[in-house]
């Protein structure tokens, strides 16, 4: 079974070819914000009438018809599926307008827009950029995304075919997932742990002297800001995106070795929007727990693996041993579970992820009561979730 997946690239593009680029972005952009307008002066366009106003506007506009017609048609493509999306998925917003002090070029391109000759990529109006090969392509690709990022680097995104991973050695173990702070993962198993490694701690007095720079070189408002205050944001942006990487690339790993070992992860299902106004908020971002869920989450899938996310509620405060579930919630300052049941005794975030994981293996993983789902689990002699050793995380009380 294929399944289609986005290969990345560095591009390096000369002046020429990225003045090209921008001069193309410029044209797409102006054909946004034109769908824009017809969306909210109620002329509900959909992607033929605004193909029929590209037509149009291209004979009568010699700007606009020096463009390439693919990269403006895809364009249209995009406002349509997001203008789609803005009414089916929950918390998407209308398409707005694209400013081009905000927003960051971004074309695409399919098989009639692009081609790959000798190691580059070719654009229409003999536009050719070279491309970084750090891996080779599966197959040929069937369309691209060139995008500039905040640092201004270039890139080609290729959306291509590639077969998918074998299904999993059923004898493969189980795992459970606990999200915290000060260790961003939780395992039922301490050897797949992800510690919080704090990248945006140690670059933190770097970044600070690169915004005391740019403070010092800001001029008024309504004034073209100097060199020096654009280099200095620059250099701050660049420290920043550094930490975000590095965060990522960690996560990608840990990830990959879960994915590798398991036949059935077990995720909480924890959302730590809420700590961005606790007290918790600067630590919490170091951590990337959204970052490291959301590659847990596909990359399992991608696998074969059985993924299941589990609600977190009382997952703290249920003892994975026997289901008794404690009478008051328990504090941040009380980092070891005790059942007064039963008298087990573990660290607070691993009997947390192996509840999950009972939670899970039961098949019935949902937002009721997880103590009933334990007890069952226990009644019927199925025995207690392995256990490890107690490490010390957490991202809060649940």
């Amino acid at each position: 079974m294929d399944e289609t997946v986005r290969y990345t690239y560095r591009l390096r593009p000369g002046r020429q070819a990225r003045a090209a680029l921008l001069d193309e972005w410029g044209r797409c952009r102006w054909l946004w914000n034109e769908a824009v307008h017809q969306q909210k002066s109620g002329r509900k366009p959909t992607f033929g009438k605004l193909s029929t106003l590209l037509t149009e506007a291209r004979g009568g506009n010699a700007w606009l018809r020096a463009g390439s017609q693919v990269a403006q048609q895809q364009t249209l493509r995009t406002y349509g599926t997001a203008l789609t999306h803005s009414f089916k998925v929950k918390g998407r917003g209308r398409p707005k307008k694209k400013r081009k002090k905000d927003a960051l070029p971004s074309l695409e391109y399919t098989t009639r827009g692009f081609r790959i000759k000798d190691g580059r990529l070719r654009l229409p109006n003999k536009v050719t950029v070279p491309v970084v090969w750090s891996r080779q392509l599966p197959c040929d690709p069937t369309s691209v995304r060139v995008y500039q990022d905040s640092l201004g680097h270039w890139y080609a995104s290729f959306v291509v075919t590639r077969e998918q991973a074998a299904v999993p050695d059923p004898d493969l173990p189980g795992i459970g997932v606990d999200w915290g702070v000060k260790t961003t993962a939780t395992t039922t198993d301490p050897a797949f742990d992800l510690p919080h490694l704090g990248h945006r701690r140690r670059s933190a007095a770097e970044l600070a002297k690169a915004q005391r720079r740019m403070a010092r070189r800001r001029r008024p408002k309504n004034q073209t800001p100097s060199k020096g205050y654009q280099q200095a944001k620059k250099q701050a942006a660049r420290i920043a995106k550094k930490a975000a990487r590095q965060n990522t690339h960690d996560a990608r790993v840990w990830a990959k070795n879960v994915t590798a070992h398991h036949s059935l992860i077990a995720v909480e299902d924890f959302k730590p929007k809420f700590l961005a106004k606790s007290r918790m908020a600067r630590k919490a971002a170091d951590a990337a727990i959204g970052a490291a869920k959301r590659e847990l989450v596909e990359r399992g899938k991608r696998a074969g693996r059985k993924v299941v996310l589990v609600p977190p509620a009382y997952t703290t405060m249920t003892c994975s041993e026997c289901g008794e579930r404690a009478n008051h919630r328990l504090g941040l300052g009380v980092r070891v579970f005790e059942c007064p049941a039963c008298g087990y005794t573990a660290c607070r975030d691993l009997n947390a992820a192996r509840t999950i994981l009972a939670t899970a293996e039961r098949d019935r993983a949902s937002a009721d009561d997880v103590r009933h789902q334990i007890a069952s689990f226990r009644e019927r002699g199925s025995g207690a979730v392995r256990a490890g050793n107690p490490p010390d995380s957490s991202a809060g009380s649940r």
